[in-house]
């Protein structure tokens, strides 16, 4: 059963571009539909982590308000970062998931069974990936993957209770 999803940002959780203001800050677009399903997997008791190779205050701000179990920034071997976290966790790769995009993104899915890539992926990972969800980075794709673990880990029907009361 998988207990942890690991989610890179920029192309996975977002479209993966990156907006400037005038005044240089940042801007990120987070999809509603991506962070009511994390936050949902949070409510059922499983847990959720962040690894991303850039830093941003938006990503940090995001994963409070998603309550988001660990926050990973300025990453260079995100694998490395996930054998961490299992340790921690005393969890193995059977129960874990992860979800990305790119090349950087390629050794934590190459460490679990459950690897996700979202549909507009780089093509050497779609390549690598045991799922290749249908929708791309930023359009609902972590919902896909989180709703998909769901209904495989025969919790799919909590879910659906915590938004019928």
């Amino acid at each position: 059963m998988i207990e942890l999803i690991v989610i890179d940002v920029d192309g996975t959780l977002t479209d993966g571009k990156v907006y400037y203001s005038n005044s240089g800050e940042e801007l990120k677009a987070f999809n509603i539909k991506d962070g009511l399903m994390i936050k949902s997997w949070n409510i059922l008791g499983k847990k959720s982590a962040i690894i991303t190779g850039r830093v941003s205050d938006i990503v940090e701000k995001r994963a409070r308000e998603l309550d988001i179990t660990y926050v990973y920034q300025g990453v260079k071997n995100k694998k490395e970062i996930l054998e961490n976290i299992l340790q921690k966790e005393g969890l193995n790769h059977l129960q874990v998931a992860v979800v990305g995009d790119d090349m950087n993104d390629l050794s934590m899915m190459m460490l679990v069974e459950e690897s996700f890539a979202v549909n507009d992926a780089n093509p050497y990972v779609l390549s690598k990936v045991k799922h290749i969800l249908t929708k791309r980075g930023g359009y609902g794709a972590v919902a896909e993957m989180i709703e998909i673990l769901m209904k495989k880990n025969g919790i799919y029907n909590q879910f659906i209770e915590l938004w019928e009361k």
